[in-house]
């Protein structure tokens, strides 16, 4: 076999059989990545293009409501006392101000959780990690996470490798995403892409939806 061009990123990830797909399975599940009011916020932990995601995924969640697919959201919460600090706060002390009855930590009223859907609290980074997310979708015949959220290269990024880990097929719009700058953004959807979930066009998602789900 021939060796690669290494100055060609694609080229040295196709020589080593990576970039593959894994698809849809049967049915999809929403996960709703820490779209929280301090992710849009530039002054918290927002972005200049995290807003515009958010935007962007209420047509997305509209699909999944009207299809009648599980829905699931995750919000960084930490205790008022600051209780149960960790690593992470360690790290980002600011994360302590999203407490279950901030502002900042609630869902953007765009994508305002409704009764039935799964919130899911989480003090790290993952929405699968300590929580019951992979229980919960595999309750409702889950085999493939649709992931959306902030940011790229942090919390989205860590949910996806675990929905991979816990043998979800797992889906990424790329308009559905969104970081604090755009070099994260863009290195780490290329790297999911090659390794950890199929990342698409939000129009490719929504038409698989609606062709291939009844309500």
């Amino acid at each position: 076999m021939a060796a690669p061009d290494l100055n060609d990123k694609n080229a040295v990830y196709r020589h080593q059989g990576l970039g593959g797909t894994s698809g849809f399975g049967t049915r999809c599940g929403l996960v709703v990545v820490d779209f929280v009011n301090s992710f849009v916020d530039i002054d918290l932990f927002g972005g200049p293009h995290i807003e515009a995601a958010a935007q962007a995924t209420v047509p997305l969640l509209a699909t999944f409501r009207q299809l009648g697919l599980p829905v699931a959201f995750s919000r960084v919460v930490f205790a008022d006392d600051a209780s149960d600090r960790n690593i992470f706060a360690t790290r980002v002390p600011g994360l302590l101000k999203l407490t279950e009855t901030s502002h900042a930590s609630q869902v953007v009223d765009c994508l305002a959780p409704r009764a039935g859907e799964l919130i899911v609290r989480k003090g790290s980074a993952s929405a699968f990690f300590d929580t019951p997310l992979a229980s919960w979708l595999r309750l409702h015949g889950v085999d493939t996470a649709v992931i959306v959220g902030a940011t790229t290269s942090g919390c989205v990024r860590a949910s996806v490798v675990d929905s991979m880990q816990h043998n979800f097929r797992t889906v990424v719009p790329r308009e559905c995403v969104g970081d604090r700058a755009l070099e994260p953004h863009e290195a780490n959807l290329f790297d999911m892409q090659q390794k950890y979930a199929d990342v698409l066009d939000l129009a490719t998602v929504l038409d698989h939806l609606q062709r291939t789900v009844s309500p």
